[in-house]
């Protein structure tokens, strides 16, 4: 294993520290406590590919920038009408779901646990608002969080990234992307930050070509792995 010279944590926030698809499923169950499990999901899917469409339509050019908090209203609202609920109040409710994820088991303590050693940076496609609020339910605790809005676009759009090296004034070698996605490790990748790839149940595994430096089953583990580095 190539030695690691860490300086900074960064590290991806939905889905890496905070179960996306569970408080976006505890916010339909609310819209309408009726559905059963399969309901929820085919629900919770559309939610998810609007987001995902819309995302790629900004980074194509497709769409001008819109914040988080816009597409979550706009998935809030594909989802109520084909749950059949037309009652505003719910919609509004509804979209807030995407600020009341709960956080993985081991997230607030292997947040704690690091940022004795190093800075820790959230970068999240969450907007500014979003992220503060959804931080304060989770209880992730940061050094810095920065939100994709302030690059008004989306991971992985490179100028995410760079708002991470930006602040931390370092090399981006010695910057060290966390995330679940194997495909936000790689755009870090290519700004030239050390990567480290975190299972988790809703995450983007990593294919058999890439090359991340660090591969950890929690965030105890990314501790130990970070040291053996």
């Amino acid at each position: 294993m190539a030695t690691l010279e860490i300086e900074a944590v960064v590290f991806d926030v939905l889905g890496t520290l905070v179960d996306e698809p569970a408080g976006i499923r505890a916010g339909i169950r609310r819209l309408d406590p009726s559905l059963d499990d399969p309901g929820i999901e085919r629900l919770r899917s559309l939610w998810a590919q609007h987001l995902d469409r819309e995302q790629h339509r900004i980074l194509s050019g497709g769409r001008p920038y819109a914040t988080s908090d816009v597409l979550d209203r706009e998935a809030a609202r594909v989802v109520a009408q084909a749950a059949g609920v037309d009652d505003p109040a719910a919609v509004v409710e509804l979209a807030l779901s995407g600020r009341r994820l709960p956080p993985w088991p081991d997230a607030a303590a292997g947040l704690a646990g690091l940022a004795g050693r190093f800075p820790l940076i959230g970068l999240s496609n969450a907007s500014r608002t979003a992220l503060l609020e959804l931080d304060a339910h989770a209880g992730l605790r940061w050094h810095q969080a920065l939100s994709a809005e302030d690059a008004r676009t989306y991971k992985p759009d490179p100028a995410v990234y760079r708002l991470a090296v930006t602040v931390a004034d370092r090399p981006p070698e010695r910057l060290l992307m966390v995330a679940a996605h194997a495909w936000d490790l790689r755009a870090a990748q290519v700004l030239g930050l050390r990567t480290a790839y975190v299972a988790r149940p809703v995450g983007d595994p990593p294919a058999s070509s890439d090359r991340f430096d660090l591969h950890a089953d929690d965030l105890a583990e990314l501790a130990d792995r970070i040291d053996e580095a």
